[in-house]
């Protein structure tokens, strides 16, 4: 059985591998989880000896389809929990990721399963993120998200996700009216410094800066993500 400390450094190693190039250094996992390049090795070297992780000092790291598929599972329990607190017990989508920090370590396979079953098996978590299945597998979609700082000056686009889950980033979001699923026509982008001119759900008219463009996922109006 593995440690929370072990499935935590797995899913942040399966973080920084996708959105990545592929190459994974000490560096990059202890700026993630906040620690030092010397506990990093330290742990490396455990997952290596339990085959999780394939890793050799100063030649970076990748993982073992059953690294993965721990990383997978734990990312699967985490946006299970973080929706059923939303949808289920009512909590606001900045008040869920710590919460399901702890519990995304819970064993029983039964209660995830069960869950998944009261939540009527969503693709998707309060933030716009994929869900993976059993097997580890995300669902297929035709649509792509982009971020709305490369959206088109004059179309319109659904809001399907955000890429910066901060308390602080949502909260924001919250006070400007700006959920999933709403949608959002580009008005107009300043030369300057890219702020753009939005009208949000064709009513209420709103400048947000380029910073918060890049931390909001659209994909185009004829077709959801969520």
């Amino acid at each position: 059985m593995n440690s929370f400390t072990e499935e935590n450094y797995l899913k942040a190693i399966y973080k920084i591998a996708e959105s990545g190039d592929g190459y994974i250094t000490t560096n990059d996992i202890a700026r993630k989880i906040n620690t030092t390049p010397a506990s990093v090795t330290d742990m490396l070297k455990k997952l290596s000896k339990k085959k999780l992780i394939r890793y050799k000092k100063y030649q970076g790291l990748s993982m073992t389809e059953a690294g993965k598929m721990i990383a997978l599972s734990v990312i699967r329990k985490h946006r299970l929990w973080e929706m059923f607190l939303v949808k289920v017990l009512k909590f606001k989508w900045d008040e869920v990721h710590e919460m399901a920090e702890q519990l995304e370590h819970i064993r029983s396979e039964k209660l995830v399963q069960h869950i998944d079953k009261v939540l009527r098996f969503p693709k998707f978590d309060p933030h716009g993120d994929p869900i993976p299945d059993t097997h580890g597998k995300f669902i297929s979609s035709k649509e792509k998200s982009f971020q709305l700082s490369e959206a088109k000056q004059n179309s319109t686009y659904v809001i399907s996700g955000v890429i910066d889950h901060s308390n602080a980033f949502l909260q924001l979001l919250d006070k400007s009216g700006i959920l999933l699923g709403s949608k959002i026509k580009v008005k107009d982008v300043q030369p300057y410094d890219k702020s753009l001119a939005i009208l949000l759900n064709g009513k209420k008219r709103l400048c947000i800066s380029n910073q918060i463009a890049k931390n909001i996922l659209v994909s185009n109006a004829g077709g959801k993500k969520k």
